[in-house]
């Protein structure tokens, strides 16, 4: 058997025949597709996401208004739109630890995100993490949760997406927002690990 015959899944395998009858016909150019993947990978988000993550651990009163009305707080910063119209925030602490899952497709909140990673999208993700949400993060992810720490599993859909909030690392008292934000990856907002420590990154 070709070792190409699993190439694709089946998802990526119906996204690229899209992708290439819309090249074909002229509707769109490979230029114009990488520059959106550009935008949405480094001009949207995840940045935008780190940065709200980022207002919340120090300012209080943002803090609150994001646990109350997310989408509204969020928007603030000027992150909304079609994928932004309903997002809530789940905070992190010391005895509970959220992670986020879409069971049904892959609905996920791109203006503070940025685009979902493959394995978001993939079923193998969508239906173990809902099952078994420990042993996901550790053996896909290698985050090991405490056993006295809670695991959540929220799943997203079109009425409503999630962002988690991962907890302040240590050592950060005097660090300004923007090295804050430097701080937070995508995948501490989806929940499948922590936010970086100071030693995990240069500021």
């Amino acid at each position: 058997m070709s070792e190409h015959v699993n190439k694709y899944t089946e998802y990526e395998a119906r996204t690229k025949a899209i992708e290439t009858l819309l090249y074909e016909r002229g509707v769109i150019t490979p230029a114009a597709v990488d520059r959106v993947v550009s935008y949405y990978e480094n001009e949207i988000g995840p940045m935008g996401g780190a940065k709200v993550v980022a207002k919340s651990w120090v300012d209080p009163e943002y803090r609150k208004w994001l646990e109350e009305d997310a989408t509204a707080a969020i928007a603030s910063l000027g992150y909304a739109g079609e994928q932004a119209h309903q997002i809530s925030a789940v905070f992190n602490d010391s005895r509970t630890h959220h992670v986020v899952v879409c069971t049904l497709c892959s609905c996920y909140p791109w203006p503070v995100l940025g685009l979902p990673p493959a394995w978001y999208k993939s079923m193998e993700y969508r239906s173990r993490i809902v099952a078994d949400p420990r042993g996901v993060l550790k053996r896909d992810f290698g985050f090991d949760v405490p056993d006295d720490v809670e695991v959540r599993v929220w799943d997203s859909s079109s009425e409503i997406r999630y962002i988690v909030i991962p907890e302040r690392p240590a050592g950060t008292d005097s660090w300004s927002e923007n090295e804050l934000a430097k701080l937070v990856s995508r995948d501490s907002m989806i929940g499948v690990s922590k936010a970086l420590t100071p030693q995990e990154v240069i500021v």
